[in-house]
């Protein structure tokens, strides 16, 4: 699968090669600028791994022109159902029930790992990679998309006006109301909503989670902090049937050619 323009292409990785060239960026990404950690990650080769990537598919946005890693300079990991039976769960499973989206018969696609290179960020790459995602999406027939984004950091303080706006304005559905594992629930309802700063909560929102929602997408109920990814985790859900058609054009279109 490719999405070509001029200046990229987004494909499916299909070596050892092209795994490494997405674990190195995932490293610059999510060790090196974020702090994050975890009992594969390689720091001497400086690979971000775990145990989940053989079972993936893993989306690749590549600059030609760029000699370092392949010239990969985004990622998507990209999880079906039947894919996540060979890995005995979803990544997602540690942290939220999933039952409610196991047990609706309908084709769930697991989205993770999403990072652009530094120099990319801000211009056409996400655009790029939801295009190839978009006809992933398309090609697998995918009724309801899921997964966790983070907030860097753990301190929940910090972060207790857009996680009570996440909570007031975008809770799911019981539908696709997943919810935090018991053990490690986090309230989002932190801040009442008649007290919410709704533009400093936007503001501390990551740019990844706000389109999430401009594309109609929900939060689950509850967060999960996790200390060794140094992040605030909350489950995003969506369902293709209920699309943003505006927004949705904007992100699934065919880059030019």
């Amino acid at each position: 699968m490719r999405a070509t323009t001029s200046e990229f292409h987004v494909r499916l990785a299909r070596s050892e090669a092209d795994l490494r060239h997405a674990q190195r960026l995932r490293y610059r990404v999510f060790v090196q600028e974020l702090g994050s950690d975890g009992p594969l990650v390689d720091h001497q080769a400086q690979l971000e791994t775990d145990r989940f990537d053989p079972f993936y598919d893993h989306l690749l946005l590549i600059d030609p022109g760029e000699p370092r890693d392949g010239g990969v300079i985004g990622v998507y990991r990209l999880m079906r159902e039947d894919q996540a039976a060979r890995a005995g769960q979803f990544y997602s499973d540690d942290e939220y029930d999933l039952s409610v989206l196991k047990s609706s018969g309908r084709r769930l696609l697991e989205l993770g790992r999403s990072c652009l290179a530094a120099p990319y960020r801000g211009g056409m790459g996400m655009m790029h990679l939801w295009s190839g995602l978009a006809e992933y999406v398309e090609r697998h027939k995918i009724e309801v998309l899921f997964g966790v984004a983070s907030f860097h950091g753990t301190n929940v303080d910090a972060l207790k006006e857009p996680l009570s706006f996440l909570h007031h304005r975008h809770l799911a559905p019981p539908a696709l109301r997943v919810r935090a594992q018991p053990a490690h629930f986090q309230a989002m309802d932190l801040v009442a909503e008649a007290d919410l700063d709704r533009r400093r909560a936007m503001l501390l929102t990551p740019a990844l989670i706000k389109a999430y929602l401009r594309l109609g997408g929900f939060v689950g109920e509850g967060a999960f902090v996790d200390h060794a990814f140094n992040t605030t985790d909350v489950c995003l859900v969506m369902d293709t049937a209920r699309l943003n058609a505006k927004q949705a054009r904007l992100y699934t279109r065919r880059p030019p050619r």
